[in-house]
C-alpha cells in the first residue's frame, strides 16, 4: 500500500478551504456563477497547477486541468464532480469528488510516476440548479445536450442566466465551445449521500446506475367553507383529498418497489377555521428501471384520480421534470470491483437515488460512479462529515483503478490489432 495518509489530510483541508468560499457568511451556500463559484475555479486551478497539469476554464465556466500522456494514442480518461453547492450545504457533495483524485495526481507528481494515459480532472459549474433552476448545466454543455432557452432563465434577483454569463467573463453564444468529443471514459467520486455502506461497514461501493427521476405539481381543488357550519358528509375539503393522496402515493411506492416522495405541501386557504379549497402538492418518484417508475406512476394517476372523484373534487397533475435513469459502464464496474478488491475491501453495488453529473456524461461516453460513505448518509445539510482514513482509502482505491484501466484499455487495443490483421 502505498502511504497516502497526509494526501489524504490535504484532501479533507483543502474542502474546509473551499467551505470558505460562500455566499452566505452564516452557511455554506455557492452557486453557478457567481463570484465565490469564480474564486472556487480560481483556487482548484491553482492546486492543479501545483500538480503540474495544464489548466482551463470552458465556456460554460466548467474548471478543467490535464496530466497528457506522451503517447498520442493514449485514451482521456476524465474523473471529476461539482463545485456548486446548494444553500446550507454541506462541504463535501461534490467537492470531494474534484479534490480527491486532485489529491492522488499531487501525490504521483511529487513521487515522480506517470501515467499511460491522459488525466483529465473537471470541476462542473452547475450540478444542483439553485440558482436557475436547470439542473446539470455544466456537464450538459459539455455533452452538447445545452439547451437555447436557458438563456432566459432567471435567478431570484431577476438576473438572466444569459446576463450571469456574460458578469462572470463568459459569452453564452459560445457555449457550444465546451463540447468534448474526445473523452473515452468519465469516472465520478462522491459521497454516498446515503446510509447504505456505513450500515455495511464499507468506505466504499461501486454504483451499479442511477435512478430515473420525474416530478410532477398536483392541484386538488375543493369547495372553501366554514369550519363549523358546512356537514363532514358534505365537505369538498382539497385538504383532507390530498392527505388520503400522499398515503396512496406511500402506497404505490411500496408495491412497485420504487422511491416516491411528497416534499412539498401548500392549502391554499391557510385559516383555521377554513376548509380548504385548494391544496397543492408536489411528486417526485424515481428509479433505476424507467418501465417500473411509470407503471409505478401510472398506478398512482389512477388513485388519484379516484380519490378526487370519490371526494367531489377536481385534480390537475402536471409534470416538472423526466429525466432518464443511467446505467454505468459494465466494464467500468468491473474495474473498480478489481480495484476495490486490490485494496483489500469487498466489492459492494449500489444504485444512486440522487441525480449526478455522471447522467449528462452518459450522452457522450462509458460511465462509472464510486461513492464514499458519509456519516449517517447525511447530505445537503451542514451536518454532512466524512473520515479521513475513508478518503485515504478511496485514494488507493483510485490509484488500483488506473491500473487496472490501464490493462482493460491495453486489453480493447490487442483486440482491436487482432481484428485488423485477420
Amino acid at each position: 500500500m502505498n502511504d497516502l495518509s497526509a494526501y489524504a489530510a490535504l484532501t479533507y483541508q483543502r474542502c474546509d478551504e473551499l467551505a470558505e468560499l460562500s455566499q452566505d457568511p452564516t452557511c455554506m451556500d455557492r452557486r453557478y456563477l457567481s463570484k465565490e463559484h469564480q474564486l472556487a475555479n480560481h483556487q482548484v486551478a491553482k492546486w492543479m497547477e501545483q500538480a503540474g497539469m495544464r489548466v482551463w476554464q470552458d465556456a460554460a465556466g466548467n474548471q478543467w486541468g490535464e496530466l497528457k500522456s506522451a503517447s498520442p494514442h493514449a485514451p482521456t480518461l476524465v474523473i471529476g464532480s461539482h463545485l456548486d453547492t446548494v444553500p446550507n450545504g454541506g462541504k463535501y457533495d461534490g467537492i470531494l469528488g474534484v479534490l480527491l483524485p486532485l489529491s492522488v495526481l499531487q501525490y504521483l507528481y511529487d513521487t515522480q510516476q506517470s501515467l499511460p494515459f491522459t488525466l483529465q480532472i473537471v470541476g462542473f459549474g452547475d450540478e444542483e440548479g439553485t440558482r436557475f433552476g436547470a439542473t446539470l448545466l455544466g456537464s450538459h454543455a459539455i455533452a452538447g445536450t445545452w439547451q437555447e432557452d436557458w438563456a432566459d432563465l432567471t435567478d431570484s434577483d431577476g438576473i438572466s442566466l444569459s446576463q450571469a454569463m456574460q458578469d462572470f467573463g463568459l459569452d453564452i453564444s459560445r457555449v457550444n465551445e465546451s463540447i468534448r468529443h474526445d473523452i473515452n471514459a468519465f469516472l465520478e467520486v462522491h459521497i454516498e449521500q446515503g446510509p447504505v455502506l456505513e450500515a455495511q461497514d464499507l468506505a466504499v461501493g461501486i454504483v451499479n446506475a442511477i435512478a430515473g427521476a420525474r416530478r410532477f405539481k398536483c392541484v386538488v381543488t375543493g369547495m372553501a367553507g366554514h369550519a363549523g357550519t358546512v356537514p363532514m358528509t358534505m365537505r369538498q375539503d382539497a385538504l383532507a383529498g390530498a392527505a388520503e393522496m400522499i398515503l396512496a402515493i406511500e402506497r404505490s411506492a411500496k408495491d412497485f418497489d420504487v422511491v416516491a416522495t411528497v416534499g412539498k405541501l401548500s392549502c391554499l386557504s391557510g385559516a383555521t377555521n377554513v376548509i380548504s379549497g385548494k391544496t397543492e402538492f408536489s411528486i417526485d418518484i424515481r428509479s433505476e428501471n424507467d418501465q417500473q417508475r411509470d407503471d409505478a406512476f401510472s398506478d398512482i394517476a389512477s388513485q388519484l384520480s379516484d380519490i378526487a372523484t370519490r371526494r367531489q373534487l377536481q385534480l390537475t397533475v402536471v409534470q416538472t421534470h423526466s429525466a432518464s435513469a443511467v446505467q454505468c459502464d459494465a466494464q467500468l464496474q468491473s474495474t473498480l470491483a478489481k480495484a476495490i478488491s486490490d485494496t483489500h475491501i469487498v466489492p459492494y453495488t449500489l444504485t444512486s437515488g440522487a441525480g449526478h453529473d455522471t447522467m449528462a456524461m452518459a450522452k457522450i461516453c462509458p460511465v462509472g460512479m464510486l461513492f464514499m460513505r458519509c456519516d449517517k448518509g447525511i447530505s445537503h445539510h451542514p451536518a454532512e462529515a466524512i473520515e479521513i482514513s475513508d478518503i485515504e482509502k478511496t485514494m488507493q482505491v483510485l490509484l488500483h483503478f488506473f491500473t487496472e484501466y490501464e490493462h482493460s484499455f491495453h486489453q480493447k487495443t490487442v483486440k482491436c490489432h487482432d481484428l485488423n490483421t485477420n
